[in-house]
Formats: C-alpha cells, structure tokens, sequence
C-alpha cells in the first residue's frame, strides 16, 4: 500500500482554513474497514431544508453506492441528509452483497440521525472486488453521530483517503446583493483519475438556498469544465462521486444559473480538481494544457486529453525532456481534425513549433530550462476555427508503478 506519509511535492502547505456552513456538521472515526489506525469512516449531516445535487462516474461497472445514490439525488425533500463515506473497499463488482451493504449502512444512519433512509447518500472508496465489512461501519454510526460538529470539516477530509498523501479542501466567502454567501469543500483523488468523472469523492457545501433542480443544473455544467478535465493516468474509477448541499441558512437565495454563486462554485470546484492532480500517484509536475484553434470545443477537449493521457508525453514531462514531437503524435492519434501544416506548439511562453515546423528562434535549452519548474504549460494551436479546451495532468513516473504494483498489500 502507498506510504501516505510521503507528501506529493506539489502539495500545498497544510489544510486551509475553510469557512464553517451553517446547517453542515462533520465527523470521523477509525472503523479498520482496510486501514489500521487512522480514520478511514466520514459522516456529514445537512440540516432540515437542505438541497442536493450529485454527478457520478457513468463506468458501467460502477459500484453498488453509485447506484444507490443516483436514485436518490432526484428526490425533492425538507427533510436535510447525511453523506457516509468509507475508504479502503470500493463495495463495487460484489453483487448482491453490495446492495446489502449499502442498504445497511444506510438503514443504521437513519436511525440514529432520525432521517428517512433515501436522504442517506453512501460512498465507498478503495480494493473493487472484495465485499464490504460494513458491519465495522454501522458499529461505528452512534460514535460518528455523537461527534458531529461544524469544525470537523478536516477530520472528514483525511477520513475519506486512500492513496491520497494529503488531506484536499477548498472554500470562498463572497457576497450576492451585498450579503456574505460561503463555500467549502473536500475532495480525495490520487490514482485512477479521468473523465467521466474520475477515482474521485467529492463533497461541497453552501449556505446558500437553491433550489434542487437549479443547484443540479449548475452542477452539472460546471463538472463539465473542471473534474471532467483532469487526468492522472486515464482510468475511470467505478467509485466517483460528487455531492452538493445548499443548506440555504444564509437567507440568500439563488434563482439563476449564471453570476457570482456559480462563479465562486466554479473556482472552489476547479481548485479541488487541481489539488487531485497535484496528489496524483508518484506525480512531481503539474501540467496545464490549452489547446485553441480546434474545429470545435469538443475536438479541443479530445485533443488536450489525448496529450494529458500520453505516457510518452507524461513520461518526458516527469525526464524534464522539452519533446514536443510527442504532443505532435498525441495530436496525430486523437481522432479529432487537425493540419500538421496549421499546427502551432508552445511550452510556456516558448513558441517550440508553428505551422506544422520547428519555430525558427526556438532554442532547446531555453526550453530544457522551463521543464524544470514544477508547474507548467502546453499550449496548442490547430489554426483552424476558435474550438479551445483546458486540461491538466500530472507527469508519470516510477512512483505511480511502485504504488500501484502493491496497492492490494
């Protein structure tokens, strides 16, 4: 298993002080689901009133908690809901046996919180094909209820790791109509992570009051641009998860899909999808990929995933190797329009190629130079309509191998 005491190099300095949610109250515990001395359970309880919204992988193996989950997120209710969430055992490819798990679980959450067991939402994270202890979870309930408290928000983002090496929160304060309206949220992801969604849980929270189906039409639309735009090794986790509450105990109501709540949902999210990245398994750089210039936004996205999921491109990022020739062959197998003639690259701000050749002035050790940062650009254009994307990944080195070799010991 990962040695999650060895922080990833690009992780940030500690967890950030993210602003208390009204109406949101976090616990967690060490239940020994896997993992033998650290916390590896996480509870989240919504007060009355509360709105959710989710996304979820659309892996057709995805587990029996997805599922579950993607019946319920539909259901208009009053009644506030609790996230449960263990790490370590994905409950997923185990039959009937998941389906027992999830039911429960999400039975002995009911009961002690006082909730109807369809505004349970369940997640599990971690070894896909072997069934769920969970009767270590639901002993674990009554401790995890009795230990709700708004502060914990920390405690829940280390209580749903795996190969996680840090604990990932983002959060905003701003203002709609001159009243304060907060965010915060928690993430985990390391490994198995691309679209649709990634191996990623997810869990947001605002005070401010929308209405469910708006609160999912924003949701869904700002997954589009950020967590189904991050790639670590391009694997799709049967496990992903993203769930929003609007506890609406700010008083300030949203009643659009555009402006400043959509905004700062939109930067919260994209700071979350980042910190996966920079936590990708064995991962020393962090990369951003524009692409411009394509036929369409979607032959953009295509084009900047196929970079993001080259190992040959990876690989030279993590060597510090300027080899632009396999962003060409990326490009080249991506399926989507492009003209070698056209084709302009740039790392940074180092023109490297342009229509379809070496740029003249490009010079191999300023280039050499700028690989050596820990954050980086590539930027493409095709030179042929105003389709643009942005992607980001990570490089790939022998530490993804080493912990993905033994993940199961």
């Amino acid at each position: 298993m990962a040695n999650i005491d060895s922080i990833s190099p690009l992780a940030p300095e500690g967890f950030p002080t993210l602003p208390a949610i009204q109406g949101v109250e976090f616990s967690a515990v060490a239940a020994g689901v896997k993992y033998q001395g650290r916390k590896d359970v996480t509870l989240i309880r919504l007060a009355e009133g509360s709105s959710v919204a989710g996304t979820f992988t659309r892996s057709a193996t995805r587990s029996a908690n997805v599922l579950d989950c993607q019946k319920k997120i539909g259901l208009d209710s009053d009644e506030g809901a609790a996230f449960i969430i263990n790490s370590g055992n994905s409950n997923a490819f185990t039959g009937r046996a998941g389906e027992g798990s999830v039911t429960a679980i999400s039975e002995s959450v009911a009961q002690a919180t006082g909730l109807p067991a369809n505004r349970v939402f369940t997640s599990s994270t971690g070894v896909i094909g072997e069934r769920l202890p969970h009767d270590r979870i639901t002993a674990k309930v009554n401790e995890l209820v009795e230990g709700l408290d708004p502060n914990n928000i920390e405690d829940a983002a280390n209580g749903i790791r795996t190969t996680d090496t840090f604990a990932k929160g983002a959060g905003k304060t701003f203002e709609i109509d001159g009243k304060p309206v907060k965010i915060s949220g928690i993430a985990k992801g390391s490994g198995m992570i691309a679209p649709d969604m990634a191996t990623m849980l997810v869990y947001i929270f605002t005070d401010a009051k929308v209405e469910r189906a708006l609160l999912q039409e924003i949701l869904s639309s700002l997954t589009d641009v950020t967590f189904n735009c991050i790639t670590v090794d391009s694997d799709t986790s049967t496990s992903d998860t993203l769930l929003l509450g609007a506890t609406g105990a700010s008083g300030v109501e949203v009643t659009d899909a555009e402006g400043s709540f959509t905004e700062a949902l939109h930067e919260v999210m994209q700071e979350l999808s980042h910190l996966v990245v920079k936590d990708g398994e064995g991962a020393t750089k962090f990369i951003e990929i524009q692409v411009t210039g394509a036929k369409t936004d979607a032959d953009a996205h295509t084009h900047g995933m196929a970079i993001a999921n080259s190992p040959l491109v990876k690989t030279a990022v993590a060597g510090e190797d300027p080899n632009w020739g396999r962003v060409v062959m990326a490009i080249g197998k991506s399926g989507a329009a492009a003209d070698r003639d056209l084709l302009s690259i740039r790392f940074g701000d180092i023109t490297v190629a342009e229509k379809g050749w070496v740029s003249e002035g490009y010079s191999e050790d300023a280039a050499a130079e700028y690989m050596k940062q820990q954050e980086l650009v590539i930027g493409v254009d095709l030179g042929l309509a105003d389709g643009k994307a942005t992607v980001w990944t990570c490089d790939l080195t022998h530490g993804y191998i080493s912990i993905n070799a033994d993940y199961r010991s």
